[in-house]
């Protein structure tokens, strides 16, 4: 192939007359003359005029929207609006016909309902193309984070044979033929015949596996693929997810939280200042969708804003039990405008208790701490009042929980009592109770969602545009 310029730095050139080829995608084609081309590098269109006159009509014919092009021209000053260059055409090459009746991606707004249904191509609208490119951003932020403080990225199982959250909605892996499923003698399946030797699932975390190596180097994180097999169909939930995964040994409850509040403030600051182009896109996008709202409704904030105020404020830090006084008291609560109403300490907090101590009550994040055992996991550390846990939530607006932690049960009788009292199999989990019977420390630990991240600092507000291609309930395309 002829090397050629990306489409983002040319659109930034002062260095004229100058010849050059681009190759893109058509986004439009006016008059016969002007092609508005786009290659990915950025969301902006390079101008391309095309000599009509001098040009066979059966070419011009196949330059249609989605078309992909190689195209050799100068690059000069613009004489129209709205741009700085323009591209004089000499040679036109069609790489890729697209046939104009049938493309579905036509010069016009189409809804984000509508361009679920063609994942595939929905990369190639300008909300996708900013979307993903933060996405790609969160992503290499998150890694620079962690590297630059000393951090050791692990790669923790996919296939599992554990259930880190004892929630036991998982999707099982398996070899084993359904139509001829082999038996035990009671008539359960024996899967002693299946590939692993035993029953195993898809992982709902690695925060099990990142233990055991926290307690050789001192501080790992992981970031890989999660899965679960909840029947949920709301715009905050997905079957399969990415997950950032941080966990220190000689940490506690205090280290856990400045951990995230430090990455949360990193991430969204490399955000604005490496994806500015995408940013300013999303967040006027945001604007139009606000005004179609009724006032009551539109946010306080645009989302630069929004993002800027969580740069600018320390995250509110209270225990669960504080929480529940204020959402006890709370306007919507007595005035039975909560789905859920809080009658009682202990009850589990929903998004809209959440978000109600977020975007109404502190107006700012908030770190909930200290919550009743019973509604935690085995694993999380209990309190000297017998009640409650070492549980972190990290609470944003807009999106209610962004981050679940805490710091880990090393006492082996504690750990051991709790895994009794929540029928936690240890003799599965031999290989976890060892980091406590071998030199056990004081160690924490939280999860973030990947996916919500990006819906946060997108602005976005359905989870399954925040994700190549979503998995979920009856949907499992491309």
């Amino acid at each position: 192939m002829i090397k050629r310029e990306k489409i983002k730095d040319l659109l930034d050139t002062t260095v004229f007359n100058k010849e050059v080829t681009v190759m893109g995608w058509v986004r439009t084609f006016r008059n016969n003359q002007f092609i508005a081309l786009n290659d990915g590098s950025c969301m902006g269109n390079i101008q391309i005029v095309v000599d009509f006159t001098n040009t066979p009509e059966e070419l011009l014919k196949r330059i249609t929207t989605g078309a992909a092009l190689a195209v050799k021209g100068t690059i000069v000053e613009s004489l129209g609006k709205g741009q700085k260059v323009d591209i004089k055409a000499s040679s036109i090459e069609i790489l890729g016909d697209s046939n104009a009746e049938q493309y579905p991606l036509q010069p016009k707004k189409h809804s984000l309902e509508f361009l679920r249904e063609i994942a595939h191509l929905r990369f190639r609208t300008n909300t996708f193309n900013a979307v993903f490119k933060v996405r790609h951003a969160l992503a290499f932020a998150i890694h620079q984070f962690y590297n630059e403080r000393g951090f050791v990225y692990m790669h923790t199982p996919v296939v599992t044979a554990s259930d880190a959250e004892g929630a036991g909605e998982m999707f099982k892996v398996t070899t084993l033929d359904f139509d001829n499923t082999p038996r035990t003698e009671d008539g359960k399946v024996d899967f002693s015949a299946d590939f692993f030797g035993r029953a195993t699932n898809l992982t709902v975390s690695g925060q099990l596996e990142g233990e055991l190596a926290a307690t050789a180097f001192g501080q790992i994180y992981t970031f890989g693929p999660t899965f679960r097999a909840e029947n949920s169909n709301t715009t905050r939930h997905l079957a399969e997810f990415w997950m950032i995964e941080p966990e220190v040994a000689f940490a506690d409850l205090e280290d856990n939280m400045q951990l995230a509040e430090d990455m949360m403030k990193y991430i969204i600051n490399y955000a604005l200042v490496n994806c500015k182009e995408e940013i300013a896109f999303l967040n006027d996008r945001l604007l139009d969708e606000e005004k179609q709202k009724p006032q009551q409704e539109r946010s306080e904030l645009t989302l630069i804003e929004k993002l800027n105020f969580c740069l600018a404020n320390d995250f509110e830090r209270l225990t669960y039990t504080e929480a529940i006084q204020i959402l006890k008291h709370s306007k919507p609560n007595q005035k039975k405008q909560f789905k859920y109403l809080i009658d009682e300490w202990g009850a589990d907090l929903q998004s809209e208790h959440e978000r109600y101590l977020v975007e109404k009550h502190f107006k700012k994040p908030v770190i909930l701490t200290d919550y009743p055992k019973d509604i935690k996991s085995f694993y999380m550390r209990m309190n000297e009042d017998g009640k409650t846990v070492a549980a972190m939530d990290v609470l944003f607006p807009g999106i209610g929980e962004m981050i679940g932690g805490s710091q880990r049960e090393e006492r082996l009788d504690k750990l051991t009592k709790r895994m009794e009292e929540m029928d936690i199999p240890q003799d599965e989990l031999w290989w976890y109770l060892d980091t406590r019977r071998f030199g056990s420390v004081p160690h924490a630990g939280f999860g973030l969602g990947f996916e919500r991240l990006v819906l946060f600092v997108t602005g976005m507000t359905n989870i399954r545009d925040v994700i190549a291609f979503p998995r979920f309930p009856k949907n499992a395309d491309f």
